[in-house]
């Protein structure tokens, strides 16, 4: 049954209300114009129920600020009531592009700054709220998620003390270990992934991409990635390939131990399309990297594709590969803030999440099964057939 239909015949679990904080200001409104797109098509059969009273709204943000002090502190104000309320709260960790003043010193957000004001957010609704959701597309500390000798369980410790001030449901994207979620066994955890997105903004940037184990074939830069491109390739159809890292374990750079070199595990490449797949792109380094040796291997084009687009390093890098010829197009999601310069390069696309994030939030608040949302299976097979009729209408 599809989500369409599933949520026809399912009541809210309560009345729904958004709250974005600064760090994901616009993108929280465009879920939310989806949200209320999405409502306001779908035929009601129980408009006389309590729970629809406030079911169609041309808006379900609630205001919210979190003001600083001289010294750096702050407070998280909630300008409107959450008794009661299907609350979903948004943040985007990465953000960096926001300041703030301590002693008249200018200071960038970071990672700290955005989950303590989440937790002021939290706070400031005082627990009046029927239900708390979190949805942080990117895991705040997600990449610190087990213990190596005498280290820090950051994000294990961060997910419990969500769940101890209230929150029911935390939504992430692509976590970089999904089995984080065993810190917190008894409550929602849910990790989703956006292979269709980027793949769609794929062929629209590429429409003559022919998907075929002739033409294409798909690479997971390092081990850790290897569920993604063994998905992509029984779904396409074609062969896949592998980077492993050799690391010098003796030394740390950056807080972590540097790649002497790149060894290839996979089918012959030569002549053939790549499409890169990874869960983010920080500092470009291991991205780019496969890209060189891909295209010392033979390859045609190569694309990288990512749902996280970091760019701690800046784009020097990629741009200087673009002119080199190493890379044809990157593509990465609007789930973490993006500096307006990635959307002036050539090879830059994104893959909008907005109306996928609206459908989970509105699958949520009907409490109906989220298992034609988790499986894009089905989507990409139908994308796929659309392409190929547009490959041969194109060479018809």
């Amino acid at each position: 049954m599809s989500n369409l239909k599933l949520l026809e015949q399912a009541l809210p679990a309560a009345p729904l209300k958004l709250i974005a904080l600064d760090s994901c200001r616009d993108f929280g409104e465009k879920v939310n114009d989806h949200i209320v797109k999405f409502r306001h098509k779908r035929p009601l059969g129980s408009e006389d129920s309590p729970l629809f009273s406030s079911y169609l709204s041309d808006n379900y943000l609630i205001p919210c600020m979190c003001p600083r002090f001289g010294t750096g502190e702050a407070k998280g104000i909630v300008k409107e009531s959450t008794r009661g309320k299907d609350l979903f709260i948004m943040v985007d960790v990465c953000n960096y592009s926001l300041t703030y003043t301590v002693n008249g010193h200018l200071n960038h957000m970071s990672p700290d700054d955005h989950y303590q004001d989440l937790k002021r957010v939290i706070s400031a609704s005082t627990g009046k709220a029927h239900r708390i959701n979190v949805l942080m597309p990117f895991l705040y500390e997600g990449r610190q998620h087990k213990r190596t000798k005498r280290e820090s369980l950051d994000c294990s410790l961060a997910l419990e003390e969500l769940i101890e001030m209230g929150v029911s449901n935390i939504i992430t994207f692509d976590a970089h270990d999904p089995k984080i979620e065993n810190a917190i066994p008894l409550h929602g955890f849910d990790s989703f992934n956006p292979p269709y997105q980027l793949l769609k903004a794929l062929l629209r940037a590429e429409p003559d991409l022919q998907v075929d184990k002739e033409h294409l074939m798909i690479v997971s830069p390092d081990e850790g990635g290897m569920h993604r491109a063994v998905y992509f390739s029984n779904v396409l159809g074609i062969e896949m390939g592998m980077f492993y890292k050799r690391r010098d374990y003796t030394t740390i750079v950056g807080g972590r131990n540097p790649i002497i070199a790149h060894e290839f595990l996979g089918a012959d490449i030569a002549g053939k399309d790549v499409i890169v797949i990874d869960d983010m792109i920080s500092s470009g380094e291991s991205m780019l990297d496969t890209a060189k040796h891909l295209k010392e291997r033979g390859a045609a084009r190569v694309f990288v594709c990512a749902t996280f687009g970091l760019f701690s390093d800046g784009f020097g890098q990629f741009d200087d590969c673009y002119e080199k010829g190493y890379i044809n197009r990157v593509i990465t999601t609007n789930l973490t803030y993006l500096p307006p310069e990635a959307r002036e390069k050539p090879y830059f696309r994104t893959a909008d999440m907005s109306k996928f994030v609206a459908l989970i939030i509105d699958t949520m608040n009907h409490d109906a099964s989220f298992t034609a949302t988790l499986d894009p299976t089905d989507k990409l097979h139908h994308l796929l057939t659309k392409h190929k009729k547009h490959l041969q209408n194109l060479h018809g």
